[in-house]
């Protein structure tokens, strides 16, 4: 399988690097099939139980394999090979019509046996010409109907490991097909329209989003389409766990909800689509605990309390309001602030040890940096980005409680108690430090973690901004800021926290030195990050020092981060325009 160069147009993308899918579909496809697994060939993959590959899509002529090029655009997926294509697009968010000219398609069983827990079983449906494919991995059925040409069926009602596919245009003739995902059954299927009209109603969808969510962009911002085809492709509509329209992290193996992820996401939505922003925002608070906390993550069918993720949600609804074209109205602002209550209480609550001042992460997860260095010493830590989340978050709910007429004094006390703690308690004059919660440890402070506190903006002393300032400075390779300084004894090229560039921590560090008053090395951190994303896509996280993708690559809050990022420095050089 060959395919199209990246950057062939802002519209098309390499299907090896993000998956073909629409918004509010739980479908996609893509060779990627498992956690760090590609296959040769494209597949139709699931997200309902978890990620399973259901079918392989096989590209065959007189029987042979057919070694085709891929083009790939919002809208239409493309096999070619010379005038002979086979193309495939979505008929609302359960279908996919594949079809064909000059060259048939072979969709095997990708799980390729069946026991009685597992695998996949195939049958023709009787009375009618509709082939079902049944998976025990995802606990839904997947029916293929001709709607141009016969189907030749093998392995019809096989028991055990045997050859299971469903061959559409094998005879050369013209063809097309129907792939619905459903549960135990569904009606006959019935076109919403012609292939043509679903390609222009699919290409039609995605240009609305798109100027919904970067109606600045501009050849200044040659990421902005691609960079909105991941949030719109990674979008699923409500199903299983997940109550409201979300946006996954990816529809490769990272197919969750995180709960700071969200964040980012919303962010980038919410000028432009502000119901769907306050959705992202909210939808982890949907599974708040009894002790206040949400998930660590959310899916179609699982959802994980184990960890827990850092308290960015005061911060991250600051910006929300800012960036919102309109605001809450009473009941939103007060399910807001009830969220964020619960949310604070659990770590002024349950997370300080008995007669301290300052709250503790339980594990690197906890943090959303998994494996910084901070964590190397202990892993149950007073940290400083933590204390400095909730100085901010909760100065937002003494905010927000004033804005409705409540009298609640501790959100001001709790904060003015912890801001005070982290000055004096985990800043040694030169850096912020974490401390064991049991331990009484000093952490190391190489990992760009420990500046986080610059979020807290003027919060903070100056003369503690500016040293701030002066460390991310020295975390700063051309491509933005590293999470390990390259070249010192803890940093690893491809180390998750060790070293590689995120998205997030790139947007938190942004944020937090122009709020602490340091606006030219903002803009350098944004141009930097901005123009990685504009050579290297949109993946999980960065080699710091060559600016390759990482791990997963069609990641979502990284494309949410290249759109908040690119939006305000557009908004700011219109502003500077009109002076």
């Amino acid at each position: 399988m060959t395919h199209r160069p990246r950057g062939h147009s802002a519209h098309q993308f390499d299907v090896t690097e993000i998956p073909f899918s629409v918004r509010g579909s739980w479908l996609d496809i893509s060779p990627v099939v498992a956690l760090h697994t590609r296959r040769d060939d494209l597949h139709l993959v699931s997200h309902q139980n978890g990620m399973h590959a259901v079918l392989g899509l096989l590209p065959e002529r007189e029987g042979a394999r057919v070694s085709t090029r891929i083009e790939a655009s919002p809208s239409v997926l493309s096999w070619v090979d010379g005038a002979a294509r086979a193309e495939a697009t979505f008929d609302g968010t359960e279908t996919v019509r594949l079809r064909g000219t000059g060259v048939g398609m072979r969709f095997t069983d990708a799980a390729a046996g069946l026991t009685p827990f597992t695998g996949t079983y195939l049958f023709t449906e009787p009375g009618t010409s509709s082939v079902v494919f049944t998976s025990y991995e995802t606990g839904r059925r997947y029916r293929i109907t001709p709607l141009a040409g016969t189907l030749l069926v093998e392995g019809d009602g096989a028991l055990g490991v045997a050859a299971r596919s469903v061959l559409a245009g094998g005879d050369g003739s013209a063809w097309e097909v129907a792939v619905e995902e459903f549960t135990a059954a569904v009606g006959p299927y019935r076109a919403s329209a012609p292939f043509d009209e679903l390609v222009e109603r699919n290409a039609r969808d995605f240009e609305e989003y798109l100027a919904a969510v970067a109606p600045w962009r501009s050849e200044r911002t040659p990421g902005a389409a691609l960079a909105a085809y991941v949030l719109w492709s990674a979008t699923v509509r409500p199903l299983g766990y997940l109550g409201r329209e979300s946006i996954l992290m990816s529809k490769h193996w990272m197919d969750k909800v995180w709960s700071w992820d969200h964040a980012f996401n919303a962010l980038a939505l919410a000028p432009g689509l502000p119901d769907s922003a306050l959705d992202q925002f909210l939808a982890p608070f949907d599974h708040q605990d009894a002790a206040g906390a949400p998930p660590d993550s959310i899916t179609h069918s699982e959802i994980l309390y184990n960890y827990v993720k850092p308290p960015i949600h005061g911060w991250a609804l600051l910006k929300l309001r800012e960036r919102l074209e309109r605001d809450f109205d009473p009941a939103e602002l007060r399910e807001v602030y009830d969220r964020l209550s619960s949310w604070s209480l659990f770590w002024l609550d349950y997370r300080r040890v008995s007669g301290r001042d300052l709250p503790y992460y339980q594990h690197g997860n906890d943090s959303g940096w998994d494996n910084s260095t901070t964590f190397d010493l202990d892993r149950v830590i007073e940290s400083p980005d933590l204390a400095a989340f909730l100085v901010v978050q909760l100065d937002v709910l003494d905010g927000l409680a004033t804005e409705l007429g409540l009298a609640e004094p501790r959100w001001a006390a709790e904060s003015a108690r912890i801001r005070e703690a982290l000055l004096s308690q985990l800043w040694d004059g030169e850096n912020f430090v974490a401390v064991g919660a049991t331990s009484g440890r000093t952490s190391t402070a190489t990992s760009l973690l420990n500046l986080l506190p610059v979020v807290a903006g003027e919060r903070l002393p100056m003369d503690v901004r500016q040293k701030l300032a002066a460390g991310i400075e020295r975390h700063l390779t051309e491509f933005g800021p590293a999470t390990e300084i390259p070249g010192s004894a803890h940093y690893e090229a491809d180390g998750y926290w060790r070293g590689p560039i995120w998205a997030p921590s790139t947007v938190l560090i942004e944020a937090g030195l122009r709020a602490s008053g340091f606006a030219d090395l903002a803009d350098i951190v944004s141009a930097r990050f901005r123009a990685l994303c504009e050579k290297s896509g949109f993946a999980e996280n960065f080699d710091a020092v060559t600016g390759a993708g990482l791990r997963d690559r069609a990641y979502s809050w990284t494309a949410s981060s290249y759109l908040l990022l690119a939006g305000e420095a557009e908004a700011r050089r219109a502003g500077d325009a009109a002076v």
